[in-house]
C-alpha cells in the first residue's frame, strides 16, 4: 500500500533545490505526483503531492525535513470521497487596492464555491503606469451555483473589475 504526502518548501532560491527534492522522493521509493512552484522575492516556494511505500513515508518525511537551507511541511493526504462539483477557470481584472485578495476571495466563498488554485499579478497599465491586479485561478461551483452568479458576485465587489469564466 502506498502513501500519499503532501508538502509544501520554502527556500532562499539557489540552483539545485528540485533536484534535491526529486533525489530524495527517488531515493525512497517515492512517485513525485503533481507540483506547483514558483520563484516570488528571491525565495522557492512550492507545494507538491508524492507517494511512497507506506512503510518508507516516515522516513521520507524526515529525510526532506532534514534537507539543508530548505524549509519543509509535510502532511500524510488522508483519502476523501469528494463530491462532483463543475470546475470554471476564472479571471479578473482591475485597478489594484489594498485588500482586494481578501474582497474576491469573500465574494467567491459567499456563494459557496471553493476556489481550487489562484494566481495573482500586478502589471503596470499601458498608457497610465499605475498597476492592474490580474487574478487567474480555477473554482468549483456548487451544485445549484451557475458560472454567472459567481460573475455577478465579484463584479459587485467594483465597476472596475472585468471577470472572465470559462
Amino acid at each position: 500500500m502506498n502513501a500519499c504526502v503532501v508538502l509544501t518548501v520554502l527556500a532562499p532560491d539557489r540552483p539545485g533545490i528540485v533536484k534535491a527534492l526529486s533525489e530524495t522522493v527517488a531515493a525512497h521509493d517515492g512517485n513525485w505526483l503533481e507540483s506547483r512552484m514558483a520563484r516570488l522575492a528571491g525565495h522557492f516556494a512550492g507545494i507538491l503531492r508524492v507517494e511512497c511505500p507506506d512503510d518508507r513515508a516516515d522516513a521520507l518525511i524526515k529525510a526532506l525535513e532534514s534537507l539543508e537551507g530548505v524549509s519543509i511541511q509535510a502532511t500524510r493526504e488522508e483519502p476523501a470521497s469528494t463530491p462532483e462539483v463543475e470546475l470554471v477557470k476564472l479571471e479578473v481584472v482591475g485597478n489594484d487596492r489594498p485588500g482586494i485578495v481578501r474582497e474576491l476571495s469573500a465574494a467567491i466563498a459567499a456563494t459557496g464555491a471553493n476556489l481550487e488554485e489562484l494566481q495573482t499579478t500586478l502589471e503596470s497599465a499601458p498608457m497610465a503606469g499605475h498597476p492592474i491586479f490580474q487574478a487567474r485561478g480555477t473554482v468549483a461551483l456548487p451544485e445549484g451555483l451557475s458560472s454567472s452568479d459567481l460573475i455577478a458576485a465579484i463584479e459587485n465587489l467594483g465597476a472596475d473589475l472585468s471577470v472572465t469564466v470559462e
